[in-house]
């Protein structure tokens, strides 16, 4: 089962959207996920809290609503893509808020989760993005890397780090 997942990133800080009112599709795993721990003693409570804060995050961003994604994003945000480009969190917040980066889908194809120290948790896989940079459309298949870090209790977004993937690779995920 495919989940296409619309995605418009645009940033700020705000209330929370309980996890019951968040679409099926959004807190649902993909076909391809699985749950890879380094830390035995994970519990699936845990695992469940960065679903559903993912989860909040892609909402956030579908909705967006900026004041929820400010809420979500780590002070130290490092986003790392598949271009070159770094933004902080403040220079993401521009990026998204003005418009000159709109993200219209996202489909997991794979959504690995593990936990390497108390309090950090790793999402990696693939992903289809499709999205527009400045008016210029791009459809692109990337690895990442996503670090969760819990602050104040709450898990929140760190980092995210991708890479388009070969051809050869985009040409295998498209023939399954």
């Amino acid at each position: 089962m495919k989940r296409l997942l619309p995605l418009f990133i645009a940033l700020g800080a705000a209330t929370a959207v309980p996890a019951q009112d968040l679409p099926q599709s959004l807190t649902a795993h993909t076909q391809a996920e699985t749950e890879v721990s380094s830390t035995p003693t994970v519990p699936e409570t845990e695992v469940l809290a960065l679903r559903t804060a993912d989860a909040r995050r892609l909402a956030a961003t579908i909705a967006a609503d900026v004041q929820q994604l400010a809420a979500i994003y780590s002070e130290e945000l490092r986003y790392a893509h598949s271009n070159g480009l770094v933004d902080t969190k403040a220079s993401m917040l521009e990026s998204l808020g003005s418009g000159q980066t709109k993200y219209s889908n996202l489909e997991y194809r794979e959504r690995n989760w593990s936990f390497p120290a108390p309090g950090v948790a790793l999402m990696t896989g693939r992903v289809q993005v499709k999205l527009e940079i400045k008016g210029a459309a791009a459809d692109v298949l990337l690895g990442y890397l996503a670090v969760w870090r819990k602050e104040a209790g709450q898990w929140q977004f760190l980092a995210w780090q991708s890479c388009r993937l070969p051809a050869t690779e985009r040409t295998v995920q498209q023939a399954k």
